[in-house]
């Protein structure tokens, strides 16, 4: 082969001959490839990412701004040479072929392993574009936004549209399960080692060998064909790379963390004249004299007035129902009681109301969307029409005291008959971004107005909506047969680069008497999701636990207790979240794409990076079956060791949600709070599963401000290793530019075991006779029953720690 030109410099070659009028043209990070069969334009993003865009004419779309925030890249280091029929552009990691005769494309390592090709096909037909590729005989697909049918997406059809779901419903919740598309993601990873993200908000048709076993395809319905390769070849750096294009997960208040608690104020639909802002108070009094910890509030949509001018129900006019006497009275009353945030319901089309003509106004000023179906939907895409909305519509209730929305219905933009656009306003390219940009303006109003990091409450969404969390799954019915499908939505729309996703604890909405037994189980499974919610619609009652009895109650509290224990793990999570990419809550294929058995499991899953979670999900089990990926794991309630890459079968008595934890995993845990920060955290328990060489990141900040983003913040190390003759743990000085409060240690190792000394520094500590003892001193107790080393330290966080425990 010749080489041609390295992608530093403007040059113009011509190739394979002059009559073949084939040339390539290279500037900077970009070559464009022409030929009479038609246009390639490749963006090398880094060495294992880049961007190809084809065209008949030459002409590529401008770039937009809604699913990627990033196209400018450091220099890629790129070769490109010619061979006999083909021109290839090789980085450190990926050599790319464009074929002179077909014009398709083949993507190899370096090592010459083949990872992705093109079909010879014609990528552009009269109403759509279309791209088909080879598929391997072992390759399996995951991701495509939040979807509930099926982990594997290898032989199946997927459709992506933003839509409440198509086909026939089910008799309870009103959602067809395998065809709702509230937050669908054009992007997936393969386990060949490689994701697709495809740059294109038209509606898309995945065709994943459905109908031809030896190749996929996906498929636009207009716009471009425009995608990006990105290697990995782990899933985690996949979603890196992936999320470093449409954008990361920003920090959310760490008291967000804590339990959200919404209702609909005492009046659900067809009985909302019964809402009044005395029972949303009274609400809350009893949650705090419950003891059920809690953070935040939001009433739903029977806050706001019904029956509006022109859009009945489903406008907003940012007005409060009669029986709202005194709506400051509640959101102080409410804040008196630790509430964080305090939130409404709104919807994205405007009306006119009793006492307002928002409508009229809107259509005057020209923020609404002529021609998109509801004359009052606002323009969110235009920053005056933003303005506008924020100003005069949700400054009503944020000048009272809402601190966030709850944006629903961001799929309203549809298409209006015989209506007409300018070129690229077109409703078909619009819809699927309108999602993003109605979450975009409260999340930034709001955070601009509160002072603190926002924070937004959203159903739909697509590509890029993980910029402006979070989203909730939706109207699910309170039914056995929903549990699963919805845990699969979390872990789906996790490996599509969405890490802020909640759901509603116990489904949405039933028609049939309350079932305790699913409730305490789905309570279980909600206080080990992302964001934490309870929500119901149904009326009188809704879904507050002390409704399905003591032992409902008892299991919600100690839940909801122990997820705020938790919170150092879990916001170190976020945390990690916000730089990489990897969901809080996690599909095992994450971790262990090259492990077949893991490839359909929707009902366990990693909770950060070592705990995993294991919801029963089977009416009336009394036991259920358990896969143990490869490595060490601990039964967390138990602390029993078991060998990974295994089955069995585990007792599960209604009131114990199974959770293992993987060997080598530390975990720091705080005292139980009513609500985040609620007191100081004097003491900070750290759960440490030795297996070798591990370590964690402690992540601390202020918790509200976005000084983080400039650098305000701390990273305590931990490391742990365990030897056949001594277990050391060692934990560093909070290194950064935030001071965190000052706290000691209580350490919890689990070892098989008995150790002879203990040291701290290098000084021996005293040992102890009981656990009890250890929690009043400083010294070590080993527990020979459960195998666990307890060890309270001398000294706190304001210097270097190292145990040692000698066997």
């Amino acid at each position: 082969m010749i080489a041609i030109a390295a992608l530093f410099a403007l040059t113009t070659t011509t190739l394979l001959g002059e009559n073949n009028g084939v040339s390539v043209q290279v500037k900077g990070n970009i070559a464009k490839v022409s030929a009479p069969q038609g246009n390639v334009q490749l963006e090398f993003c880094t060495a294992d990412m880049v961007r190809i865009r084809k065209s008949t004419n030459g002409q590529f779309e401008p770039n937009e701004s809604w699913m990627v925030i990033r196209y400018q890249w450091e220099p890629v280091k790129v070769k490109s040479t010619q061979g006999k029929d083909y021109v290839q552009f090789s980085t450190d990691s990926l050599e790319l072929k464009i074929f002179s005769n077909s014009w398709h494309i083949e993507i190899a390592d370096k090592k010459g392993n083949l990872l992705f090709a093109e079909k010879s096909t014609e990528n552009f037909k009269a109403d759509s574009v279309v791209n088909t590729c080879r598929l391997a005989p072992d390759e399996h697909f995951f991701g495509f936004g939040e979807r509930m049918d099926f982990m594997d997406q290898r032989g199946k059809k997927v459709y992506l549209n933003v839509e409440l779901g198509r086909g026939t419903k089910p008799a309870v919740g009103g959602k067809n399960i395998l065809k709702a598309n509230y937050c669908p993601v054009p992007f997936f990873m393969s386990t060949k080692g490689y994701g697709i993200f495809f740059h294109n908000a038209f509606p898309t048709e995945w065709d994943m060998g459905w109908s031809d076993s030896q190749h996929y395809s996906f498929k636009a319905f207009g716009g471009e064909m425009d995608y990006y390769f990105i290697r990995g070849p782990k899933f985690t750096s996949i979603l890196d790379s992936y999320t470093s294009l449409t954008g990361k997960t920003p920090l959310l208040p760490k008291f967000a963390l804590g339990l959200h608690m919404g209702t609909y104020s005492g009046g659900t639909w067809g009985h909302e004249k019964e809402a009044n802002d005395a029972y949303v108070v009274e609400l809350c009094r009893k949650l705090r004299a419950s003891g059920i910890p809690v953070d935040l509030f939001w009433l739903d949509s029977t806050w706001r007035k019904f029956n509006n001018k022109s859009f009945g129900n489903g406008g907003t006019t940012f007005e409060f129902q009669d029986k709202f006497l005194n709506p400051k009275a509640m959101f102080d009353s409410l804040y008196a009681m630790h509430i964080k945030m305090v939130g409404l319901h709104i919807r994205s089309i405007v009306d006119n109301g009793d006492k307002s003509n928002l409508l009229d106004q809107a259509i005057a000023a020209k923020v609404n969307i002529p021609n998109a179906g509801q004359a009052g939907l606002i323009n969110f895409f235009d920053t005056t029409a933003v303005n506008w909305w924020w100003n005069n519509g949700v400054m009503k209730i944020a000048s009272l005291g809402a601190k966030f929305v709850k944006t629903d219905v961001g799929g309203a933009y549809r298409i209006e008959k015989n209506a007409s656009f300018l070129p690229g306003q077109e409703p078909a390219r619009l819809h699927n971004l309108f999602p993003i940009a109605y979450a975009k303006a409260p999340f930034e109003k709001f955070q601009q107005y509160n002072g603190i990091r926002g924070l937004d409450h959203t159903r739909e969404g697509y590509a890029g909506i993980q910029r402006y969390p979070f989203i909730w799954a939706g109207d699910w019915g309170t039914e056995w047969q929903w549990f699963e499908p919805v845990i699969r939505g979390g872990l789906n729309i996790g490996m599509s680069g969405v890490g802020s996703w909640t759901h509603c604890m116990g489904g949405f909405e039933q028609y049939s008497p309350y079932d305790t037994e699913l409730y305490t189980r789905w309570v279980q499974f909600g206080m080990f999701s992302p964001i934490a919610i309870l929500f119901g619609m149904d009326h009188p009652y809704y879904h507050e636990p002390w409704h399905y009895g003591k032992e409902a109650l008892a299991n919600f509290i100690k839940y909801d207790s122990l997820r705020y224990t938790l919170i150092p793990y879990l916001y170190s999570s976020t945390y990690e979240m916000s730089k990489t990419g990897r969901p809080v809550m996690s599909a095992l294929v994450l971790d262990y794409q090259n492990d077949e058995n893991v490839y359909s499991i929707s009902d366990q899953y990693l909770f950060g990076k070592s705990m995993m979670v294991c919801p029963v999900t089977t009416k009336g089990a009394l036991s259920r079956s358990i896969y143990l990926p490869g490595g060490e794991w601990f039964d967390y309630n138990t602390g029993q060791r078991y060998s990974g890459r295994q089955y069995f079968a585990l007792l599960t008595p209604l009131d114990v949600l199974p959770i293992f934890i993987k060997g080598g995993a530390i975990i720091p845990s705080q005292p139980a709070m009513q609500y985040v920060d609620e007191k100081p955290v004097d003491l900070l328990t750290v759960d440490v599963y030795p297996a070798g060489k591990s370590d964690f990141d402690l992540y601390e900040d202020d918790g509200l401000s976005l000084a983080y983003q400039k650098g305000e913040f701390a990273i305590t190390k931990m490391e742990s290793n365990l030897s056949a003759a001594q277990w050391s743990f060692t934990i560093a000085s909070p290194k950064g530019r935030f001071t965190p409060s000052p706290h000691g240690y209580l350490i919890k190792s689990y070892l098989d075991t008995t150790p002879t000394t203990v040291t701290e520094n290098g000084i021996a500590l005293t040992p102890l006779a009981s656990q009890e003892a250890v929690l009043l001193n400083t010294g070590w107790f080993y527990d020979t029953t459960n195998k666990r080393l307890w060890i309270k330290t001398s000294h706190g966080n304001n210097k270097p720690l190292q145990l040692t425990a000698k066997f």
